[in-house]
């Protein structure tokens, strides 16, 4: 009988053994849920920052699910952050639309616990962990002071952005450095829509109507490769040559400047940005401190590196 009864004590020990290795293995080989609702996916510049976030998630080992509207509205997105929120995810990494609106939709997941963090575009009102991105501003002033580089006191640059605070501040920044290095400029506007469809079109309106009243323009400074590129092709249809700088580092603009048609460009590092947000969020899930702000850095491009960058770009697009 007490042979018997040591004979179930250790097979319930083995048991109970096997049970906590199970357990403990389900545990840990558990994934953090983390959900990135991205402004859109319909350009390269976006396609870039997934490329980033779906070699973090395999990389940190989280459970990554990227998503986003087919229009960049803000009530396509507040639909999207809905259906999300139901799903209760870990953490929510977005790029929040510019609109007042989904500020109070990003604070229902943070009364349910769940962390937000902000990537490409900052709010300040909003209640995040942490905003992963482009520090606008300093990317504005590299624009300017490379601008300033390649002209002499006196030129003229124009500056034109689209309606978004992420690309006035760029403006800004770049203002204030072609200011301090005694560049005129004779032009800024920011009237372009950041959704237009016609954007192009307006590029073109807007930039022969400055050449027009400032045939001795020397330079222009865009906040996005998106408005640089249109700018070039104008330029080079009325026979023009000047630098132009725009902020993104897509394949189309470090072409300009890998080919010797552009001297050289800033841009921000998307890639990074997506990278940086799955390890901020694993960080988040475990309960780590981390900062308020994750600068993903700004790179001046130019043709000693434009090759090197271009290579990154098919490595992570293929």
């Amino acid at each position: 009988m007490l042979k018997r009864s040591k004979l179930f004590l250790l097979t319930l020990t083995i048991i109970s053994a096997i049970l906590i290795v199970f357990s403990y293995k389900q545990f840990v080989d558990k994934k953090p849920k983390v959900v990135f609702v991205l402004r859109a996916l319909d350009n390269q510049y976006w396609e870039i920052i997934r490329a980033g976030v779906e070699q973090g998630c395999k990389d940190f080992r989280v459970d990554g699910k990227i998503m986003a509207p087919d229009n960049d509205t803000a009530a396509e997105q507040i639909k999207m952050l809905d259906n999300v929120l139901e799903e209760h995810p870990d953490v929510l990494v977005v790029s929040p639309a510019i609109s007042a609106d989904i500020i109070p939709k990003l604070e229902e997941f943070v009364k349910k616990n769940i962390s937000v963090l902000l990537i490409d575009t900052d709010e300040p009102s909003v209640n995040k962990a942490a905003y992963i991105g482009t520090n606008n501003v300093e990317l504005g002033r590299k624009a300017g002071a490379l601008m300033a580089s390649m002209l002499h006191p006196g030129d003229k640059v124009a500056l034109i952005g689209r309606e978004s605070p992420v690309e006035r501040e760029r403006i800004k920044g770049a203002k204030a450095s072609l200011e301090a290095a005694g560049i005129n400029i004779p032009a800024e506007t920011i009237e372009i829509a950041i959704d237009d469809k016609q954007q192009d079109q307006k590029v073109n309106k807007v930039m022969e109507t400055i050449l027009k009243i400032h045939p001795d323009l020397k330079g222009v400074v865009t906040s996005t490769d998106y408005l640089a590129i249109p700018v070039v092709k104008i330029l080079q249809e009325q026979g023009l040559t000047m630098p132009v700088t725009g902020a993104d580092g897509i394949s189309k603009m470090v072409e300009l400047v890998e080919k010797g048609t552009l001297a050289g460009t800033v841009a921000q590092n998307p890639y990074d940005m997506g990278y940086l947000s799955v390890e901020a969020a694993l960080k988040v899930t475990k309960g780590e401190a981390i900062k308020r702000n994750i600068d993903s850095g700004v790179d001046i491009v130019t043709k000693d590196n434009a090759k090197e960058k271009l290579d990154f770009l098919k490595k992570v697009l293929k």
